[in-house]
């Protein structure tokens, strides 16, 4: 039987909770799965080489000014074992930018017993073990994504039970193993649904979570919160307004989230890069919500840097460029100062529009 909550050691927690919610500091998403970032290179006629994921992933770690705006980075079971072309371990060397490793942990999802159009993540198997050796190899946090998708009927009361229940149990893992768990209910932008719809469905999904989460004794202080941003359906004839959003989703997570949770990030769940930085920042503008807000975008960062990467090395100036943009843009948004005026750069220079906060 694991140790009562209560008894679990907390000081590597706690700090690891507020490092990764440092002022003006967001996570970078790296975990896609092999047929993710397959399905990506393929985009491009990159071919998806064990070599090739490396070269390109220390291309964005490596990235010059990174650690001035991520805190931490989640990696794939993969990238946690591999080293830099220096031979320095992928820890390590995130650690000497000031960014905190954190791997995912779910195996990915498969159909849900009884529930045509469902799925139900797995990975819960072998967990407590597998978090022993993440640990061992210096990651202080972890990952589970949980799927739901919105439909007449969908999701089903069985599905969200069975989600928000695996997540309560990676959670409690992760805690007894001294990591802190990132809890990622996904709900889907795919469909054709009103904002109204997203919001309803979003709101229940989360106290179900949060209700499983108490459940299972998990200290809500020592997690974080990851969450999509409220939208209507990505095939509704009418799409929201920035401020519709920000809205509905604060609404909703003041509704379903306690204030006990430390900090929430969004994810961007293909939206446009800079689409998710406008709405990122109407979200967090006004500033006084019980949490601290920031993002954990994967997809709406990477893919500039991704297009200009293209195979030309490890160390591409010109990808490193656009990705040290998105993530200074994405800075500013947690902070409600975001401007469109500061999409201006130009591919090719090692400077772009510099934040004058940040140079202050």
């Amino acid at each position: 039987m694991p140790e009562p909550a209560h008894d679990r050691p907390k000081p590597l927690m706690e700090s690891t909770i507020g490092a990764l919610l440092a002022p003006g500091k967001g996570i970078l998403a790296t975990d896609e799965s092999l047929p993710t970032i397959s399905k990506r290179f393929a985009a491009l006629n990159i071919p998806c080489t064990e070599a090739n994921r490396l070269a390109y992933r220390e291309m964005l770690f490596s990235t010059s000014g990174i650690g001035d705006f991520i805190s931490g980075v989640i990696l794939f079971d993969e990238t946690l074992h591999q080293r830099m072309s220096d031979g320095t371990p992928m820890p390590e060397a995130l650690a000497r930018r000031g960014i905190i490793t954190g791997i995912k942990v779910d195996t990915g999802t498969v159909p849900l017993a009884n529930a045509p159009h469902e799925v139900i993540t797995q990975g819960l198997d072998g967990l407590r073990e597998r978090l022993i050796i993440y640990r061992g190899c210096g990651a202080r946090f972890t990952k589970w994504r949980a799927v739901l998708s919105i439909g007449e009927t969908l999701p089903s009361h069985a599905c969200v039970a069975a989600q928000a229940n695996a997540l309560a149990l990676f959670a409690a893992l992760s805690q007894e193993a001294g990591l802190v768990p990132l809890v990622e209910p996904e709900v889907l932008m795919d469909g054709s649904h009103t904002i109204e719809r997203s919001e309803a469905v979003a709101t229940a999904v989360l106290r179900r979570v949060f209700a499983s989460l108490a459940e299972q004794g998990v200290m809500l202080e020592h997690l974080l919160l990851k969450v999509g941003m409220i939208l209507p359906g990505s095939r509704h004839p009418e799409q929201a307004s920035v401020a519709q959003v920000a809205e509905a989703t604060l609404r909703c997570l003041r509704c379903a989230v306690p204030a006990a949770v430390p900090g929430i990030v969004f994810l961007s769940g293909g939206q446009g890069d800079k689409i998710a930085t406008q709405r990122l920042n109407a979200i967090c503008h006004p500033g006084n919500a019980p949490w601290r807000l920031s993002f954990s975008f994967g997809r709406a960062l990477q893919a500039p840097a991704l297009a200009l990467w293209n195979e030309s090395g490890a160390h591409d100036p010109e990808a490193q460029a656009a990705l040290l943009h998105r993530v200074q843009c994405n800075s500013n948004a947690i902070k409600g100062v975001y401007s469109p005026e500061l999409e201006k750069f130009q591919i090719g220079t090692s400077q772009h529009a510099r934040n004058p906060d940040h140079d202050r």
